[in-house]
């Protein structure tokens, strides 16, 4: 007798869908598995449960490179004192894939301004003091270049003209100059100087001069030298009236020269005898008198 075969029961489709969409526990998914690439790439692959509670396969493949950093003795001797604890204990040194979750760098970028959505909505109140100091600030305004009631920098004749009161400053310091310096004699028409104004007949002639102080003249002074060093050169053999050191202008340094004027000649005969010769930072001075003082 031939052997029958036993009835083999239908697939149910709808029972098929539904072993598919049942929910897993956390327990029942597979763990972790890690492997390597031919070309140096490790890929992980990992089972979790999304909101809906479905088992979602995730691949992770992670390109490894080293980089070499030059960093402080002190400091990779105390990051290799470093020990794993905890779940992760004796485990190499890195980051471990199963306790450590990387995620996308964020970048602050700090800003001076702050948005009209994070400022605090403003009351009528202080809507109307705005308003109020805005006018107040608007009157106030005045261009200095025609005396209009906008900013300078807005004016239409700024390229054009002058500010008023740079105009009226330099009239003014025309004037005065003129006055300090000279011009015509109002009687006969004719320059005079500012020294010989106001004088009667044969008066110019008899005019001393301003500064007529004795005055040295000391060179060979070195770069460094100021006008206090030479005031503490010379300050002990008297009383000076004026202390001038002739400096490069590009430089400010000491040309190697400087004019000393005293109140009385004997002090200033004593301080040429004295300085004359005389060794200083490195140098020997040379004193002479000066061209306006010699007799």
């Amino acid at each position: 007798m031939a052997p029958v075969a036993e009835p083999v029961s239908g697939l149910n489709w709808a029972e098929d869908v539904e072993d598919n969409e049942a929910e897993y526990d956390a327990d029942d998914l597979p763990a972790p598995t890690t492997r390597e690439e031919a070309d140096g790439t490790r890929v992980t692959i990992e089972y979790k449960l999304n909101d809906d509670g479905k088992k979602v396969k995730i691949v992770r493949k992670t390109k490894m490179r080293l980089i070499r950093a030059q960093v402080n003795h002190a400091v990779a001797e105390r990051k290799n004192k470093w020990k794993k604890f905890g779940e992760v204990a004796g485990l190499s040194a890195g980051p471990d894939t199963n306790s450590t979750s990387y995620g996308e760098k964020v970048f602050l970028k700090l800003s001076s301004t702050i948005k009209d959505h994070d400022m605090p909505q403003p009351s009528d109140e202080v809507d109307s003091l705005k308003k109020a100091l805005a006018a107040a600030a608007k009157s106030k305004i005045s261009c200095r270049i025609c005396k209009g009631d906008h900013w300078t920098s807005k004016c239409p004749f700024k390229d054009t003209h002058a500010p008023l009161d740079e105009l009226g400053a330099l009239e003014s310091k025309e004037s005065s100059l003129t006055d300090l310096t000279g011009g015509e004699d109002k009687t006969s028409g004719k320059y005079v100087p500012p020294s010989l104004r106001n004088r009667g007949p044969g008066e110019s002639m008899r005019t001393e001069r301003r500064d007529d102080f004795p005055t040295i003249r000391i060179t060979n002074l070195s770069e460094d030298t100021s006008e206090s060093d030479v005031k503490d050169l010379v300050g002990k053999f008297g009383h000076t009236s004026r202390v001038f050191v002739a400096r490069d202008r590009e430089t400010n340094a000491c040309k190697g020269f400087a004019f000393v004027s005293f109140y009385h000649k004997e002090d200033a005969e004593r301080a040429l005898e004295k300085l004359n010769g005389f060794g200083y930072d490195n140098l020997i001075l040379r004193v002479e008198w000066a061209r306006s003082s010699r007799d």
